[in-house]
Parts: structure tokens; C-alpha cells; sequence
């Protein structure tokens, strides 16, 4: 057997890459690929949901645009009952459900021409849509471990943005060779894509570990959830920093045309721009993140940090307000360039950081509450970001600076308090071949030991996962 040397900084990125090609989990290229379609079907309708919903179902602008808003706020209430269900039978067969109902709204969608048949329709893909985010972090908990957690993380994040972008693309297509029979075609090919995506998840093997003696027990329910106040700060630190990510779509297009009074056509650029890196340098960042050693309490601080640094910038050209379009242009790349690398490096460690402080036996509990920040962000952004720019187009970067520190601030507090399996990063343990002791008897797999230095335990204040 081979022995390896903490001096040695061949021998460690030899271990490292070894490391890497026997963690990945049996299905997890099912699973990636499922994500892709899933995302390129969305993608097919999100960037503009009000005209999709216009001409698929004839209804008029206003009339879509309530009853969207009204079934999102109800579809809220999908969140406990989909954290409950995934404590009771387990995430993989409550993802699969939620598969077939939002597949069969958006195959109803091009027949739903009245009101009330839209509004049926409308709230029951809300309340697959609202918990679904919630329900995919369950089965990313279930399936992965420890390293592996923060790798999918990274990787269904590329996979979301460059399947928004490619349906999008797609979509854009379809239209322009079809027209208006272009976006039911959309309709039926994103329900397409959510069967399809369901077929693939069925291979995926997610195990669900039978709970310790001092687990959390399912019967507490969502007492527990409330009663554990370090989970619950997390929450709230999600909460801020969802508003900053609620910045690039709702509030970047209004102070570019009103405030800065640049060109629409840079709302698209800077769209385009996050779309690229993210898709291409997400699991990259990630991987860079978790080879560092960071925990994941820090990497997701400087991703806030990253994010209050872009928002300063806003305000200072939101101050000079530069006439020339070229310079305009530029400095805004530059600012998205940096918003968007704060979140390659926070998106991946915050969400494996809430999935493990998670306790097991009711981590759909716990991430339904958590899926309630990003929720309750993009309700209040828009009015927010609206009613601060009536007074002065820099006073929403000003809120967000704001938030994003005492984001940072918060989670590194947190750290004494959350659990520490969930605040450090726990490496994947590579296995050698199989080394037969003797004739006829079963072969031992051998752990490869590479040395290396241990973090201190951190204190617990809830169980860990």
C-alpha cells in the first residue's frame, strides 16, 4: 500500500484528485442531468412569465399578473406540508410528486382560457414550484455527505443558470419559427421535460439512515424547527442575503434606466453575463472554496462581503453617473462581474451549511422554513427596492451594503453555535483496492491516510445532521 506524506505537496494533490474519483455518489450523473432539463424546461417560460402566460391561456396582462401574485403568496403554504412529507416518506418520492404536478399544470396551462380554470391551474404549479427548492436540498442531504454536499451544491447551481439560459434561448426559437403557437409548444415541452427529469431521478438511490438515539424526533414537528434559535438566525441571515440576489432582476433594470439613464439593451448584457460565469465557473469557485479548507461559515461571509463590495460600487457610479455609454457600460460589467463572483463563492457553502445543520429525521422541516427566506425576499423586494428609489436611486444599494455585512457578521457569529459537522467542511475518505488478507478470505478495502491537521470540534447547540 501506498503511504503518503504531509510534506508532500505532489503526493496531497495526488491524493486530492484520487479523492474526487471515488466520492462521486452511484446516480449522480442521473441526478445532474435531471437538474439540467428541469432547468432548460424552466427556462422556457421564467425570463418572461407574464407574456408566456398571456398567450397561452388568452387572458389579458393585468389579469395574469394578479393571479400569479395572488396563487405565489398562497403557494407558500405548500412549504410545511412539503417538509413534512419529506421527514415522513422521504425526499426522492415527494420530488417525484411534485414532478407530476407541475408537469400536468403546464400541460393544462393551453386549455385553461377562462379565470377560474387559469387560477386552479396557476395554484396548483405554485405550490410545486414554491416547494420544490426546498424538496431538492432534502435529496441533496440524503444523497451526498459531507464535501460531496457542497460539489452538488455547486454543480446544480452551473446546471440551474445554464439551463435557464439554453430554455430561454430555445424558447426564443420556438416562438420566432411558430409564433403565438410557438409558446404553447413551450408549455408542453417544459411538462415534457419535468416527466422526463422524474424518470431520471427514479435511478437515483437516495438513502435515508435510520436516525441516532439523540436525533431530533419527527414527532416534534415544526416546534422543534422554531425552537432552535441557531438554525433560525441562519434563516435570517439567508434573508438578507436573498435580498441581494433579488438586486440583479428587480432592481438593476430600474436603476439602470431611471437612475444611471443608460440603455436597456445593458440589462441583457449583465444578464447574460452572470448567466456565463455562473454556468461555467461554478463548480470551479466551489471546488477552489473547498480545497482551501474554508468553512463553509466563511466562504459564505465573503461571499456576502462580495456582494456589499458590488453594491458600494453601485452607489459610487450611481454618484458620478458617467455620460458616456461606453464607460457606463464597462463599470457596470465590472460590478456585475463582482456580484456574480460573490455568488459562486456563497451559493454552494450556504446552501450545504443549512442542509447540514439540518437535523435528519426533520430536515424537510427545517429546510421548508429555511426555503421561506428566499420566499419572503423575492415577495418584499419589489416594493422595497421600488419605494427606496422613489427618494434616491442609491439608497437600495445603500439597504443592501447594509444587509450584506451583517449577513457576514452573523454567520461567522453562528459558528460557536451551529453544528460542527455543518460548519467544517468533512473531506471524502478515498479506499484503496481491496487487499486479501489471506487465501479464501474476503477482501478488506484499505483507507488511504494522508496526513493532515485537524479543525477543532466546535460546540453544538443543535443535533447535527
Amino acid at each position: 500500500m501506498r503511504t503518503f506524506s504531509s510534506s508532500s505537496s505532489s503526493s496531497r494533490s495526488r491524493s486530492r484528485s484520487r479523492s474526487s474519483r471515488t466520492t462521486r455518489i452511484a446516480g449522480e450523473r442521473r441526478m445532474l442531468v435531471a437538474m439540467a432539463v428541469d432547468a432548460t424546461g424552466s427556462g422556457m417560460y421564467v425570463p418572461f412569465s407574464l407574456v408566456f402566460f398571456h398567450h397561452v391561456t388568452g387572458l389579458g396582462f393585468a389579469t395574469v399578473g394578479l393571479v400569479l401574485t395572488a396563487v405565489g403568496l398562497v403557494g407558500l403554504g405548500a412549504l410545511p406540508l412539503a417538509g413534512a412529507a419529506v421527514d415522513r416518506y422521504g425526499a426522492q418520492r415527494v420530488q417525484l410528486f411534485l414532478y407530476g404536478v407541475r408537469g400536468t399544470g403546464f400541460l393544462l396551462y393551453p386549455f385553461a382560457h377562462s379565470l377560474p380554470a387559469f387560477a386552479a391551474v396557476a395554484l396548483a404549479t405554485a405550490f410545486g414550484d414554491r416547494a420544490f427548492p426546498a424538496v431538492q436540498q432534502s435529496l441533496i442531504g440524503e444523497v451526498a455527505q459531507g464535501a460531496d454536499r457542497d460539489r452538488l451544491q455547486a454543480s446544480s447551481r452551473a446546471l440551474r443558470n445554464g439551463g435557464l439560459g439554453a430554455g430561454s434561448l430555445l424558447a426564443s426559437l420556438i416562438v420566432g419559427l411558430a409564433g403565438n403557437a410557438g409558446f404553447t409548444a413551450a408549455a408542453w415541452l417544459n411538462a415534457a421535460s419535468f416527466a422526463l427529469a422524474a424518470v431520471l431521478m427514479r435511478g437515483v438511490r437516495a438513502e435515508r439512515r435510520a436516525p441516532g438515539a439523540d436525533a431530533a424526533r419527527p414527532a416534534a414537528g415544526y416546534r422543534q424547527v422554531f425552537a432552535d434559535r441557531p438554525f433560525l438566525g441562519l434563516t435570517g441571515v439567508n434573508f438578507l442575503n436573498a435580498l441581494g440576489y433579488s438586486a440583479l432582476s428587480v432592481l438593476f433594470p430600474l436603476y439602470l434606466t431611471t437612475w444611471l439613464r443608460g440603455p436597456q439593451a445593458i440589462t441583457g448584457t449583465a444578464f447574460t453575463l452572470n448567466t456565463v460565469m455562473c454556468a461555467a465557473g461554478g463548480v470551479v469557485v466551489a471546488a477552489r472554496v473547498r480545497a482551501r479548507g474554508a468553512r463553509r461559515t466563511r466562504s459564505t461571509a465573503l461571499g456576502s462581503l462580495l456582494f456589499a463590495a458590488a453594491f458600494a460600487a453601485q452607489i459610487v457610479l450611481g454618484t458620478f453617473r458617467p455620460g458616456s455609454g461606453i464607460v457606463l457600460g464597462a463599470a457596470l460589467m465590472v460590478i456585475v462581474a463582482l456580484y456574480t463572483l460573490g455568488e459562486l463563492v456563497h451559493s454552494p457553502s450556504a446552501g450545504a451549511l443549512s442542509v447540514a445543520a439540518a437535523p435528519e429525521a426533520l430536515r424537510g422541516r427545517y429546510l421548508a422554513a429555511y426555503q421561506l427566506s428566499w420566499s419572503l425576499s423575492a415577495a418584499v423586494a419589489p416594493s422595497l427596492f421600488t419605494a427606496l428609489m422613489s427618494v434616491d436611486g442609491r439608497l437600495p444599494w445603500a439597504l443592501l451594503v447594509g444587509t450584506s455585512l451583517t449577513a457576514a457578521l452573523m454567520v461567522v457569529r453562528l459558528e460557536r453555535v451551529l453544528p460542527a459537522g455543518a460548519v467544517q467542511v468533512a473531506p471524502a475518505v478515498p479506499v484503496a483496492p481491496a487487499v486479501p488478507v489471506a487465501p479464501g478470505v474476503p477482501a478488506v478495502p484499505v483507507p488511504i491516510v494522508a496526513a493532515r491537521v485537524e479543525t477543532p470540534a466546535l460546540p453544538t447547540a443543535t443535533a447535527a445532521s
